[in-house]
């Protein structure tokens, strides 16, 4: 026979919670007339069992069910289901904490944060310590905070042998400028890469050009095709942030603005923000020509849909494009599908280039994107390219 505190020593718990049994019915001592509780080897017993029924996660009134009666299968399965949620739940946390550790990859979580609270993304990171340059490298390129010097530099590697940073032509830049009402002035070019467009304008138009980007490498390519090319007294290259561009205090010090270009760059910080913000910038009467991926059908091929709600989450259609712009006070000026040559002069250099680069990068995330990013463009079979639009402010 045992004592209460015997009792609660040889199984490990404490007298209190023994008391607690007692008062619940799942344990009965013998009061003897000395007024202490004694206890069997059976109730013993009986306190092991109860402590392996817990091990699965049963309440203390789903133990002394199990104990006293036949098993209740429908009450152990949704026990069972509430057990496996509780076990995705904390899988979750800990992926999210060795995410956040830099023990693995953050992609989904700063895909999930960007979809939900973008500008909220954008302010956390420059908390970390990020440039306001690098937040939106992370949220378009690297996606991953911890890994994002090592991306970037594999990205750099990629596109130090590139012309075309993006879908486009020097047909279809030519195209969009005999849709402007007017000659310009002044031209703002905002993502001007290491500057096919910009040349395209110059050669094309007679406006002093402000053609912006915030890769310096790509800024000095410009800076020497334009010198090479006698054009330097009039594009000015300047590094300054589309974000600061689109930011309502602004970062554009200079006069009223005939036309912003943008060919391939509204995106990075969302179509609908940049109808909205550039339209700030434009006289009145100015014009925002830009250029973006859109859809071609209403019913892609799941691998692409699943390949550009990853990459491009609000990609979409031309018409939707349309209705966004005439929402944000634009007349409709023209718009036209850029063709396969502006997607062959993008993606054909590009997979020469990864071609080059892949044994010796081999396992570098960088390749492995862009290679996911020419299995896309192999597929398309049409239901996707480029489109330019061209856009009055009122």
């Amino acid at each position: 026979m045992y004592r209460i505190s015997e009792l609660a020593e040889s199984v490990g718990v404490s007298r209190a919670t023994l008391l607690y049994y007692e008062k619940l019915g799942l344990l009965t001592g013998k009061r003897q007339v000395n007024g202490y509780r004694v206890y069997s080897d059976a109730d013993r017993q009986r306190l092991q069992f109860l402590k392996l029924l817990q091990a699965g996660g049963l309440s203390l009134q789903e133990c002394h069910a199990c104990l006293d009666s036949k098993l209740d299968r429908n009450m152990l399965a949704e026990r069972l289901r509430k057990l496996e949620r509780e076990i995705a739940e904390k899988t979750r946390s800990r992926d999210l904490l060795s995410a956040l550790l830099g023990q693995s990859s953050l992609r989904d979580w700063h895909e999930d944060v960007e979809r939900v609270a973008p500008d909220q993304h954008r302010v956390w990171l420059m908390t970390q310590g990020f440039t306001r340059e690098e937040a939106a490298r992370i949220v378009w390129l690297s996606k991953d905070m911890n890994a994002h010097d090592d991306y970037m530099a594999g990205f750099k590697e990629v596109f130090s042998r590139l012309d075309w940073w993006g879908p486009g032509s020097n047909a279809a830049t030519r195209r969009a400028i005999t849709l402007l009402p007017f000659s310009p002035d002044l031209i703002l070019e905002i993502g001007c890469g290491p500057g096919m467009a910009t040349m395209t304008l110059a050669e094309t138009t007679s406006a002093r050009i402000t053609a912006t980007d915030t890769d310096e490498d790509a800024l000095n390519r410009l800076r020497h095709r334009a010198c090479a090319q006698g054009l330097d007294d009039r594009i000015e290259v300047r590094n300054i942030d589309m974000e600061l561009l689109s930011a309502k205090e602004g970062a554009w010090p200079g006069e009223p603005i005939d036309v912003i270009w943008a060919e391939g760059s509204a995106y990075i910080i969302g179509v609908k923000r940049a109808l909205e913000a550039w339209s700030a910038l434009l006289r009145p009467g100015g014009v925002l020509v830009f250029s973006d991926m859109v859809w071609r059908t209403d019913t892609p091929d799941d691998a692409l849909r699943s390949f550009w709600a990853s990459q491009y989450p609000s990609m979409a259609t031309p018409e939707k494009r349309i209705a966004q712009a005439k929402r944000a006070g634009y007349r409709l000026l023209g718009h036209f599908d850029m063709g396969a040559e502006a997607m062959d002069t993008y993606f054909r250099p590009l997979e020469a280039r990864v071609g080059v680069l892949e044994a010796s990068m081999a396992g570098h995330r960088v390749i492995d994107d862009f290679q996911e990013e020419l299995r896309a463009w192999r597929n398309c079979e049409g239901q996707f390219n480029f489109e330019m639009f061209v856009l009055q402010r009122p």
